[in-house]
């Protein structure tokens, strides 16, 4: 076994039913306990001496293990032993999610499934540093912002910038600039922020009871670190941005927790990279066409914006919601606290656990921190959570893509519902086109709605939202491997039993086909130079397009770069073995060059270039022997061009130039 886990009653409080979570976690040893952190702590004391791996059924207490661990690796570096280092301990908590229910004696399955979700490792997250000299600019109206500025000014770098609509008296000592102003728009991020001030003025040295001021001007930039924002005006950014601390004058708890947060904002500082990003993989934009703007439309800071041919993401604006990699139909943008693979990882084992400790028909709760409020508040007030109702805890509720929920139903789950709080905030609409298009496929497919959002605040709505009638109609297929979003996803769904070889997508879905018209299509190949996919391809051996429906991600960057505009979408998702091979959308003939035989261009091409210009009447092709020039490759043609008396610039004859003496002789 390699892995220890304590499963503890809390006093007797719930009762676990050790043999059936053995029989869901063959890889681990379980022990029981009654009150591990207390009269049995001595038992956890000891297996810190076992070099497995070790996982407490408790996290409400998790300071108390953790102390003595770190007591116990404290007292190893002293003795001088060389393996001593951090031990691996994890926590997970079964009491809320599955002991304290109504149903807790069946909770059996669910407790080996939680215990094997905790056991998979998450991979660590990259980190951003921003960094702050303490430069702090305090924006107000009143006396309100002046006792901040002041408060601030032994800690930081202050200047005070007041709206002048509020008489303010003039401080005894000028320790900070004081000036008038109005902040009309703001960019940047904790370090690096610069505001844009209209109506900008100093205060006059000899104001007497009141502030005066001069001449103001618009336009005005500021840079500072930090932004104390007190005017209680609406703020200079739509979310909540690093750095930019705002709180309402009128509240002074409020007033006095952004003095106290702005006052330590001085340093380096690390966040965690929440988005990893390839640019390469981007479908945005191809010269000047704009195609994906997914990650642009739901994106709720303003982190995103658009590149020359790919979208940019600002890692230090990004605050973590994961709306761009829940929509991102090419996995260029994919989440990162944790990856979905590793989401994807804790599902598997949590319903292999589930099955193998013999439970039937799991429903998924994906929820982040909102949800455990609301979890703990049920088990403690309420019925708790159904014994088939397992929780699996993300960061964000909004970085679930496609591919999480797709790969859950593949691995057996009947239901998947994901918590969202009842005021639906920036960045749900990702997650809530996924539980759609996720619907429309079972729906598809015959196997009816599996999916939807919880939104609410409320314990026992969450309760009353749980389905209670799901079943899996389907063999689970265990054998479905990680790797990138879009894999997993259309894994998943082809193992997911299919009576129908197509199913219609909503829009925005990120599957289905490019339908070329081939009867106006001329072979230029432009959409094959735009495709991010590389879903149209060419042949370099002869003119000829295809198109691999798998590849497709309904950019539509083909579709606005067309000359012809012969290309539409058709969102769809198709089961069809040819789906995952290429076919052939047009091919022709190729056209040889009558002198040196060279491949260049289509047969059809050349023959309507012909045609065209045949009946245009052009002088330069008025004679068979110029139009066969056409049948020449371009390097042919320039030699003709050169040794055959051909002059594009001669025209036709021009006639004689006549001059005045030549009118007056006619005369």
């Amino acid at each position: 076994m390699d892995r220890l886990a304590f499963i503890c009653s809390c006093e007797d409080t719930m009762a676990p039913d050790l043999a059936v979570i053995r029989r869901g976690c063959p890889g681990t040893e379980i022990r029981g306990a009654e009150q591990l952190c207390r009269a049995q702590l001595d038992r956890f004391q000891a297996a810190l001496a076992d070099p497995r791996p070790i996982t407490v059924a408790c996290t409400q207490e998790s300071p108390v293990f953790a102390q003595e661990a770190g007591a116990q690796e404290a007292g190893a570096q002293e003795a001088g032993a060389q393996e001593a280092g951090p031990r691996d301990i994890g926590f997970v908590n079964i009491r809320e999610t599955a002991g304290w229910a109504a149903e807790g004696a069946a909770s059996g399955p669910k407790m080996a499934a939680l215990l094997a979700a905790a056991a998979v490792p998450m991979p660590p997250t990259a980190l951003v540093t921003l960094e702050s000299q303490g430069v702090c600019l305090v924006l107000g109206r009143d006396e309100v912002a002046l006792h901040a500025a002041t408060r601030l000014a032994d800690s930081l770098d202050v200047t005070l910038l007041l709206t002048g609509e509020a008489e303010v008296p003039p401080p005894r000592e000028t320790v900070f600039p004081v000036l008038r102003g109005r902040a009309r728009a703001a960019t940047g991020w904790l370090g690096t922020f610069e505001v844009v001030v209209d109506g900008f003025a100093a205060a006059a040295p000899s104001s007497r009871a009141v502030l005066r001021w001069g001449q103001g001007r618009d336009g005005a930039k500021s840079t500072c670190d930090i932004i104390l924002d007190l005017t209680g005006r609406p703020g200079l950014f739509a979310t909540d941005r690093d750095g930019y601390l705002r709180a309402d004058p009128a509240d002074p708890v409020a007033v006095l927790n952004a003095v106290l947060r702005a006052s330590t904002l001085t340093g380096r500082f690390d966040k965690p990279r929440f988005v990893a990003y390839a640019p390469e993989l981007c479908a945005h934009s191809r010269n000047r066409r704009i195609g994906c703007s997914r990650c642009l439309d739901v994106c709720p800071t303003g982190a995103i914006t658009p590149g020359r041919d790919s979208v940019v993401i600002s890692a230090e604006i990004c605050a973590g919601c994961g709306a761009c990699a829940a929509v991102c139909p090419t996995g260029a943008a994919q989440y990162a606290l944790p990856p979905a693979s590793a989401v994807a990882g804790r599902i598997r084992a949590a319903l292999t656990a589930f099955r193998a400790a013999g439970g039937e028909h799991p429903v998924l709760l994906l929820h982040a921190a909102h949800g455990d409020a609301l979890i703990d508040a049920l088990a403690r007030h309420g019925d708790g959570l159904p014994a088939r109702v397992f929780p699996i805890r993300v960061n964000e509720a909004q970085q679930i893509d496609l591919s999480i929920l797709a790969a859950a139903l593949a691995w057996g789950a009947a239901g998947l519902r994901v918590l969202l709080p009842g005021r639906r905030g920036h960045g749900a609409e990702g997650v809530l086109r996924n539980i759609d298009t996720l619907n429309a496929i079972c729906l598809g497919l015959d196997l009816g709605e599996r999916a939807a959002a919880i939104e609410t605040d409320d314990p026992y709505s969450l309760a009353e939202a749980l389905p209670g009638s799901l079943r899996t109609s389907w063999l689970p297929d265990t054998s479905l491997a990680l790797g990138a979003p879009r894999e997993i996803t259309l894994r998943a769904l082809r193992a997911l039993p299919h009576s129908a070889q197509m199913v219609p997508l909503p829009a925005l879905a990120g599957f289905g086909a490019a339908n070329v018209a081939t009867e106006g299509c001329t072979l230029c190949l432009a959409c094959t130079m735009v495709c991010p996919t590389g879903a149209f391809r060419a042949n370099p051996e002869t003119p000829e397009l295809s198109f691999l429906e798998d590849a497709c991600v309904q950019c539509g960057l083909c579709v606005a770069t067309c000359p012809e505009k012969v290309i539409t979408l058709e969102p769809r998702l198709n089961f069809a073995p040819e789906a995952s091979q290429p076919r052939i959308v047009k091919a022709e003939a190729p056209a040889a060059c009558t002198h040196c035989g060279k491949l260049f261009g289509t047969r059809a091409s050349v023959d309507r270039v012909k045609a065209k210009l045949a009946a245009s009447g052009h002088w330069m092709f008025s004679t068979p022997e110029r139009l066969a020039v056409l049948e020449l490759c371009e390097d042919c043609r320039a030699v003709q061009a050169t040794t055959g008396g051909l002059d594009p610039y001669a025209g036709p004859e021009r006639p004689d130039t006549v001059t005045t003496d030549d009118f007056l002789r006619r005369r």
